[in-house]
């Protein structure tokens, strides 16, 4: 099978849900399911050069009424892990909030199940090492980053990854490259809106863009959001041409057809919030004979469908672009 569901929050949700994102029981939890073959979360880097889990730019709390909100790299690892549910019973912590990416409000990050925060070091030592890792650079457009961060990041990884898949990527294009300007033994991948949004950063803005970021840093794929890909489906052969891996992240790959229509596309992996539903259709779709074959054109590889799948492809696409997400 050549799609895999990667257990991954692609975008900030409050509410309650089962468990919170980037935590070791999310984790333990995808580990669960067969078609899940890397886990996603993000990595920062705090004050004192420690590696941790988190996926926003800021960690916000509330004291007597008042909100207050801290930069998460601003943080010593003993502040950031004093937030939140915390591993011994007894001990007082920051109680955790969140601010909704849609109307910005602040809100009580509440789940039915909570887990302490951790650090890149635990989840390497705790969680399954059946899974893979895809290890997200995570960079604030609003501050200058050293390759020291890398470093701090890079570090930990080779001292406990043994024999664990794992793979880089970062919306930013100068991380990625530092990343493989580092070293050469894990892939570095690119994230982008694949157009879907405007960057003060060219290269940021779509998926060509993003192919010649590729071919220009020597990185070894993309991880685009899904409506990008949908909308180019050209960009597909491109990045198969130029022998690039393609990845998806995005609300509507918690839709099924929309993660079936991209097993027929060819794409790589699939990035989603709700793994155990991917999961199980994604272990349906290899279980399905689909009469698909593979072309050779001017030397390169390329999908071929019956007219059957063409026209289930043709149907579905308008329909999955224009779901509100």
């Amino acid at each position: 099978m050549g799609m895999n569901a990667v257990g991954a929050p692609p975008g900030a949700r409050v509410g309650a849900a089962r468990e919170r994102e980037n935590t070791l029981l999310s984790f333990g939890r995808a580990a669960a399911h067969s078609a899940v073959a890397f886990v996603e979360f993000d990595v920062q880097v705090t004050k004192d050069g420690c590696p941790i889990i988190f996926h926003d730019d800021f960690i916000l709390t509330q004291r007597t009424g008042a909100v207050y909100e801290r930069r998460v790299t601003d943080l010593l690892l003993e502040d950031f892990l004093s937030y939140g549910t915390q591993k011994k019973p007894r001990k007082v912590s920051k109680p955790l909030f969140r601010r909704t990416t849609g109307d910005g409000r602040v809100l009580n990050w509440s789940t039915e199940e909570d887990d302490p925060l951790c650090t890149l070091q635990e989840v390497f030592e705790l969680v399954s090492p059946r899974l893979g890792f895809n290890i997200e650079l995570k960079f604030d457009d609003h501050i200058i980053y050293h390759r020291k961060d890398l470093e701090y990041a890079l570090q930990a990884i080779l001292q406990c990854a043994r024999n664990r898949p794992v793979f880089f990527s970062s919306f930013h294009p100068d991380a990625a490259r530092m990343m493989r300007e580092l070293q050469s033994l894990y892939p570095v991948l690119f994230l982008t809106e694949g157009g879907t949004s405007k960057h003060h950063d060219s290269r940021r803005n779509s998926l060509g863009s993003a192919i010649q970021v590729c071919l220009e840093y020597d990185l070894h794929g993309i991880v685009s959001e899904v409506r990008g890909v949908l909308k180019n489906p050209a960009a597909v052969v491109s990045a198969q041409d130029s022998n690039l891996a393609l990845l998806t992240y995005g609300q509507l790959n918690n839709v099924w057809e929309a993660v079936y229509v991209q097993y027929l596309m060819g794409i790589n992996g699939v990035i989603v919030d709700r793994v155990e539903e991917i999961s199980n259709a994604v272990e349906g779709f290899s279980k399905t004979e689909l009469n698909r074959s593979v072309v050779v054109v001017d030397g390169a590889k390329h999908q071929a469908f019956s007219q059957q799948q063409l026209g289930f492809l043709l149907r579905l696409i308008p329909e999955l672009i224009e779901q509100p997400h």
